[in-house]
């Protein structure tokens, strides 16, 4: 950040009266720019004994199987969001949303918030950030396709609390990236 979005004048990186922490804070009119971590929400759509996912059309990690998430939007919730993104992925719409899973990746300033949901009359398509969309067991997952550790595991749990028939919400922090394999 170079030049304050109130005024136009010099951003310096600096702690702000009565903060603890470095801001970017305008040098003329003193307007702190705050930057918060990017909340990322999704789904995790069931149906019948299949999850849906999506080959991504879209970097990072093109090509590799995601469930549908995505940036959460201003004026939206976090559950709107997630169904937007299933709609824009995978053109599905879902329902009986329920907050799934929470992970917190401090490292990468990220929040990503999954809800476990049905897929409406199992019905989905390719959006314009997907190659292709599919329904898995769990024994068709592509595992070593999988674009993100947290969709991974959030796709692990799933299929271990199925065999429980319990689905309890877990929230989990990953402090720092997985040493390459």
């Amino acid at each position: 950040m170079k030049f304050c979005s109130e005024c136009g004048g010099g951003i310096a990186l600096r702690v702000p009266k009565g903060d603890d922490r470095d801001r970017f804070v305008c040098n003329d009119c003193d307007y702190v720019h705050y930057i918060n971590p990017r909340v990322i929400v999704g789904c995790l759509p069931v149906y019948e004994d299949k999850v849906l996912l999506c080959k991504r059309a879209i970097e990072p990690r093109h090509g590799l199987w995601t469930l549908p998430a995505g940036f959460m939007e201003n004026g939206e919730t976090t559950e709107e969001g997630a169904a937007r993104e299933t709609w824009e992925e995978a053109r599905a719409r879902v329902s009986h949303q329920r907050l799934y899973r929470v992970f917190d990746v401090p490292y990468i300033s990220q929040v990503y918030m999954f809800y476990l949901c049905s897929l409406d009359d199992g019905l989905f398509g390719v959006g314009p950030e997907s190659l292709e969309t599919a329904l898995y067991t769990e024994s068709e997952v592509p595992w070593d396709q999988i674009a993100f550790p947290v969709v991974e595991e959030t796709l692990r749990a799933y299929f271990d609390d199925r065999r429980r028939d319990e689905f309890p919400m877990a929230v989990k922090a990953i402090r720092s990236r997985r040493p390459p394999a």
